[in-house]
């Protein structure tokens, strides 16, 4: 059986997912959200969105009816899952690009001209790039992983779609064979001041990414709550103006 059409449209419909990956992977400036992996992160976003988005349309659905006037979705669960969506979007940005780059090397016994060739006991300094393809400037931290890396710039500042070159060197073991060296990097979003960032990763390279996602779900969630109030969200409410006519009023306060 043919049905007209329909690689056309399977074909279309993988058009727009591949669209809309490469865009916001080009926004946060990570790879993680491209391919079938990426995908995966999409679809799970998505589900978390849609599972708040039940909840608080649902929180009240089984309460007696004399109550159900009062039904209505909670502003605060509604805010908290923007929220939360902010919060995963900078963090798969900070996390998604950093990790352990290896660099294969064969420690010979003799000189030669490729760069994965090094003359055992010495060292061979080769360039890295280093890209922030996403708008918001990155503070990206190198540092050795294994024995034999030695890097010339501990830490870079990148500006939105921006690069930048250091050198790398990889020393060969005594021993000839193969060896696999390691670089790690961690790279964080500017939220914060530098000096900050710079202090919390001394203590753990976690602890910045902790702070940047507190830095912009806290303040999102609390100036949500503040526009829009802590009741619950109706378009007309005979007790009272609705959600966005608070909204409306909260934004005339604001710019007034």
């Amino acid at each position: 059986m043919t049905i007209p059409g329909l690689g056309t449209a399977v074909t279309a419909i993988q058009s727009g997912l591949e669209t809309l990956q490469f865009r916001l992977a080009q926004l946060l400036g990570t790879r993680a959200l491209l391919g079938v992996e990426g995908l995966a992160y999409l679809l799970l976003g998505l589900s978390i969105l849609l599972y708040l988005l039940d909840v608080a349309l649902a929180g009240d659905r089984d309460r007696d009816r004399t109550r159900s006037r009062d039904t209505g979705t909670s502003s605060r669960r509604l805010v908290a899952g923007l929220a939360l969506l902010i919060v995963a979007g900078a963090t798969a940005a900070m996390v998604g690009p950093a990790g352990a780059e290896t660099f294969g090397i064969v420690s010979a016994e003799f000189d030669s001209d490729a760069p994965d060739v090094v003359r055992q006991g010495t060292t061979e300094t080769i360039p890295y790039r280093v890209t922030n393809g996403g708008l918001v400037p990155t503070t990206v931290y190198l540092s050795p992983a294994s024995d034999g890396v030695a890097v010339d710039s501990e830490r870079l500042g990148l500006a939105g779609r921006s690069s930048a070159n250091v050198s790398v060197s990889l020393t060969a073991p005594p021993e000839t064979g193969f060896y696999q060296l390691y670089l790690e990097q961690h790279r964080y979003i500017e939220v914060l001041p530098v000096p900050v960032i710079d202090a919390l990763y001394q203590y753990h390279p976690w602890l910045p990414i902790i702070a940047i996602d507190a830095a912009l779900g806290v303040p999102f969630y609390l100036l949500g709550v503040w526009a829009i109030g802590t009741g619950r969200l109706r378009g007309r409410d005979s007790d009272g103006p609705g959600w966005l006519a608070r909204l409306r009023t909260r934004l005339r306060q604001l710019v007034g």
